[in-house]
């Protein structure tokens, strides 16, 4: 069997920035065992397969370890992988997954993603949160994840966490976030219970710190950066029950897989 892949570099304006994801179409869903070994032997952060369902498309995304329920910089690639080079020209991709209807559009030279807002209530972390990361907060959140707000920018970029520790910490998950030097917030994002240590740049999480943002500045519409070592650039817009986010993408290859 062949496939057509792409590997696109979301949320940045060049190539070898932003979070690098594989974007594989399907004329019909493969094993959920081929799909994880696709991403595992890529190995990246999230590979996207995507198959056709009348006007619609159908995204699932994996990890090189598990599928997951929602991946923003890999559907961002995908949309971009649809306008770009397969001949998509309507003026909105929408997607069903798993955490419902996600819908993608053309701004300017950026694509819109607009997301399910996920509002994340304060709640008492485990001691292992705080051992993990080295660091302690009286403000922490959890739904899936858990989001950890700092005070500045500098503590969230010198965090140098026990990767081995946070493992086992019960999430998704860890987001840990500060007000930015030159942009509205920063964040960084830790998963090494799904096989990632840290995501260079994370879509979904911005539908958790968005609204946490959106009400602590009194301000719909914010710039971000993610400072991993990549980095990303990304605009949010709360809307209530729905997050908006903004962000460029490049393509780095285009091949084919054979198995």
């Amino acid at each position: 069997m062949k496939l057509r892949i792409f590997q696109v570099d979301a949320f940045t304006d060049y190539v070898f920035g932003g979070n690098p994801a594989a974007v594989c179409p399907l004329k019909e869903w493969l094993d959920d065992s081929i799909m994880q070994n696709i991403a595992l032997e890529n190995n990246l952060s999230e590979t996207a397969f995507f198959t056709k369902k009348g006007e619609e498309y159908e995204l699932r995304w994996f990890t090189p370890e598990v599928e997951v329920d929602l991946c923003g910089h890999a559907t961002l690639a995908t949309a971009h992988v649809l306008f770009d080079h397969l001949g998509y020209d309507k003026d909105e991709i929408h997607f069903q997954t798993k955490s419902g209807l996600l819908i993608i559009s053309k701004e300017g030279n950026r694509l819109l993603m607009n997301f399910p807002t996920d509002e994340m209530p304060s709640i008492e972390p485990p001691a292992v949160l705080f051992q993990a990361l080295g660091t302690r907060s009286d403000h922490v959140f959890k739904t899936d994840d858990y989001m950890v707000v700092l005070d500045t920018e500098d503590e969230v970029r010198d965090l140098n966490p026990d990767f081995r520790i946070l493992s086992e910490v019960n999430a998704r998950g860890i987001i840990v976030t500060a007000p930015g030097d030159e942009v509205d917030f920063v964040s960084r994002f830790f998963c090494p219970g799904v096989g990632i240590d840290e995501d260079p740049v994370t879509g979904s999480a911005h539908t958790k710190l968005t609204p946490y943002w959106a009400k602590r500045l009194n301000k719909d519409i914010l710039e971000a950066r993610q400072i991993s070592e990549r980095g990303g650039n990304l605009t949010c817009r709360y809307k209530g029950n729905r997050t908006e986010i903004l962000g460029n993408a490049r393509t780095y290859m285009i091949g084919e897989i054979t198995f």
